[in-house]
């Protein structure tokens, strides 16, 4: 969400940062207009308020002398009517203002790198060297169906395409990853949450989910409320409406959730297995932060997301998002995409954004200093991993020839000790 008063001030800048989004700014002249609109109209109110109040002590002091007040009163009734329209049209100008600057995204950093889409993403960093394997590599899918442990039919037969049941070591294989991945950011000094999987419209509004991006949402019939598009809504508003300390912050949140995406606009986009589902789990951070030590703590996440990746051994690039393929609300992007080899390409599996005061202006998550006034927060999030994508990595980077997958050493105590998952009799 954008101060009015900043785009007043820079109306050009503004627009010009908007462009390298490729994002239409004619909206930009419309707030404007609207805002002009809401002034006068709040002056009209205040103005004729101000008449009423002076006439009023007129009638009253004709009444009191025993003077005819008809006259008078019936210019305090006009005024009355006319403030109330006033008051009726501002109320929706206000309205229409507050939607149309809830559509626009956030301002890209001065360094963001300029782009139509992600082929313009730009390599900071890469890690691992790609397997070369001496048979025919078959894709997670079929890696799963052969062991008997990922069922798509049933999953259809259940709910619908793109869901699926995990079986047997492959569901003992998905809880270990997200258990070793939370636990090694709680080892990082992050606090665990299991916010409620169903969130309300203020919170998607707050992190900016709605309006605009409501076809993508699991909407609960009769009610406001909606299932979650990942645990980063929840969880940053856990300091909606507030005003914390300064003491308080960093405060520093990991979450293993369900997230549901109704994936409006994917049709025939890995429509095959687990890259792209309705429902999918995922380890999610979220920091709020003081405003001077967002982009450290972003540094941060991404070390953290890239480190969680080499433990796994599995091979991975950092891209940083250009203009043209940066999310609604992110102000700066970080992607990680990991090495999958029946694709012969990297795919994203984490991406941690810093959103700077965008999120915290919308959900009004504030902090102070004992003596001086609230400013914003900083808000950010990254995927530390996406679970199932996780998973797709390693049953393609450690398959074997027999059939059989290796389980990466560091997920082995989470199996039971179990090292290589073979398929089923």
């Amino acid at each position: 969400m954008h101060d009015i008063k900043f785009i007043e001030a820079n109306i050009e800048s503004f627009k010009d940062n908007l462009n390298k989004r490729n994002f239409d700014t004619k909206i930009v002249d419309t707030v404007i207009a609207e805002n002009k609109k809401r002034k006068e109209l709040t002056t009209n109110v205040e103005t004729t308020q101000s008449k009423i109040k002076q006439l009023s002590k007129e009638v009253g002091m004709k009444k009191k002398n025993g003077e005819d007040a008809a006259e008078l009163m019936n210019e305090v009734a006009t005024l009355k009517a006319s403030m109330e329209e006033d008051n009726n049209t501002l109320g929706k100008i206000k309205e229409q203002l507050d939607y149309n600057l809830s559509t626009i995204p956030n301002m890209l950093a001065d360094d963001c790198p300029i782009g139509s889409d992600e082929n313009d993403n730009v390599e900071v960093n890469k890690w691992g060297d790609p397997k070369s394997f001496n048979f025919k590599v078959k894709d997670h899918a079929d890696i799963g169906e052969d062991l008997g442990m990922l069922d798509f039919e049933t999953g259809a037969k259940l709910t619908g395409a793109r869901f699926v049941v995990y079986k047997d070591k492959l569901a003992r294989l998905e809880r270990a990853i997200a258990n070793y991945m939370i636990d090694f950011h709680l080892d990082n000094g992050y606090e665990e949450i299991i916010p409620p999987f169903i969130v309300n419209s203020d919170s998607l509004y707050g992190t900016g989910q709605l309006p605009k991006f409501s076809e993508d949402l699991f909407k609960i019939e009769g009610k406001s409320w909606y299932l979650i598009p990942t645990s980063e809504v929840p969880v940053t508003n856990i300091l909606r409406g507030q005003i914390v300390d300064e003491s308080e912050l960093p405060k520093s949140y990991v979450s293993y959730t369900p997230c549901f995406r109704s994936e409006a606009g994917s049709h025939g986009r890995d429509t095959r297995g687990l890259i792209r589902m309705h429902q999918f789990n995922k380890v999610e951070m979220v920091n709020i932060t003081k405003p001077e030590e967002s982009s450290q703590t972003l540094a941060r996440m991404v070390k953290s997301a890239e480190t969680i990746l080499e433990n796994l051994g599995l091979p991975y690039r950092t891209v940083r998002l250009c203009s043209g393929d940066m999310g609604f609300g992110s102000k700066v992007t970080f992607d990680l995409e990991v090495w999958i080899p029946s694709q012969d390409t990297y795919r994203e599996i984490s991406s941690c954004s810093d959103c700077w005061d965008f999120q915290a202006r919308r959900a009004s998550i504030r902090f102070k200093k004992q003596g001086e006034k609230p400013r914003f927060a900083h808000t950010l999030n990254g995927s530390g991993l996406a679970v199932g994508r996780t998973l797709v990595a390693i049953l393609e980077n450690y398959q074997n020839e027999d059939g059989s997958v290796t389980v990466p050493e560091v997920l082995r105590p989470y199996m039971g000790g179990t090292e290589t998952i073979f398929p089923k009799k």
